[in-house]
């Protein structure tokens, strides 16, 4: 095939992957809608009785309160109801992880054909930069969904996916051209490919800690003789995401450390003749690496969870999203060849 035609596989195959993963987001709004109904219908007194549980024993009183005891008994039409309810509802969520399986493939194929249309690799502008990014987030989620169970997360991936899929399509597509002389080397591949794959890590674990939060919240107003929503009883314990957030920026932190404060500079002096020159990008990749290792210290030597480990988790997730789309886009600099 010629360029030409590996440009027009590109770009249809993009926007028809940005259609499935909105469908796949369709379906799992579809799986929470019937969560919804299930935990409506059948009484979760077992649940409260687990958070009242953590609570207490963070308390130190170690004893779970009486109210929050499981109830005797419970009606069988309710429960027959329920239960098709919840396999409706685990249908859904099936349906939505294959078909974000497919717009992943899809999208992977227009990254792959567009590198092919380009004759290099696909990281060469902004448009190709999203592409990427964004198919790195999904690779991510697809790699962990089923070891720590993520699949309560796939609301937020599509969704994010998909957007950010509409934007670079919609806004910021740019026809496959030649590299600038400064992007004419091998360490191209090692430096975004690390800094991609990191980014995608650095967006779950960002998710993840938002939702922690909401999650948390919620717990503690059960402890204090509240409710939660049907939709947040859904999601797994606050602990547990907090420990799901750790792992997976764990993994992220070094390929960062790797990817931009190694790579980066070896390739900056190869294409500039320094290593470090405080070019706007340089300084956002530095804060961005400053406020991940604060994450990871503060767990590690502090003790820090909860709240104020996720709160630091989320301010890392924004100043990448700066570093990624704000300096590219506002901030002059030798890495401002964006074309967009």
């Amino acid at each position: 095939m010629s360029p030409e035609a590996f440009a027009h596989v590109s770009n249809l195959v993009i926007p028809t992957a940005t259609v499935i993963y909105a469908l796949a987001m369709m379906s799992h709004a579809l799986e929470w809608a019937m969560g919804r109904a299930v935990t409506s219908t059948v009484t979760t007194a077992a649940e409260v009785k687990a958070v009242a549980l953590v609570g207490a024993t963070e308390a130190g009183a170690g004893v779970v309160p009486a109210a929050a005891a499981p109830s005797a008994g419970s009606g069988s039409s309710g429960s027959v109801a329920a239960g098709s309810r919840s396999e409706r509802a685990e249908a859904a969520s099936r349906v939505g992880l294959l078909l974000t399986w497919l717009a992943f493939l899809l999208h992977l194929t227009g990254v792959l054909t567009r590198g092919l249309a380009a004759e290099r690799v696909p990281w060469g502008n902004m448009y190709e930069f999203t592409i990427t990014s964004s198919l790195a987030v999904a690779a991510v989620y697809l790699l962990f969904v089923h070891r720590y169970k993520l699949q309560w997360l796939g609301l937020g991936v599509t969704l994010f996916v998909a957007a950010v899929l509409g934007l670079a399509t919609l806004a910021l597509y740019t026809p496959a051209g030649p590299l600038v002389p400064a992007l004419h080397s091998y360490w191209l591949v090692i430096h975004v490919s690390a800094a991609a794959i990191s980014g995608g890590a650095f967006t779950i674990g960002g998710l993840v800690s938002i939702l922690y939060l909401v999650k948390s919240r919620a717990e503690r107003r059960v402890l204090t003789g509240g409710t939660m929503s049907a939709s947040l009883r859904r999601l797994p314990s606050a602990e547990s995401m907090d420990g799901t957030a750790y792992k997976v920026l764990a993994f992220a932190f070094p390929l960062w450390t790797f990817g931009v404060l190694v790579a980066g500079p070896i390739w900056a002096e190869y294409a500039w003749g320094r290593y470090w020159g405080w070019d706007p990008k340089e300084v956002w990749s530095l804060v961005t690496w400053v406020v991940y290792a604060a994450y990871l210290h503060a767990r590690a030597t502090a003790g820090w969870r909860g709240r104020r480990a996720a709160t630091i988790a989320i301010v890392g997730w924004f100043v990448f999203i700066f570093n990624f789309v704000g300096v590219n886009l506002l901030v002059s600099g030798l890495h401002s060849y964006a074309g967009v």
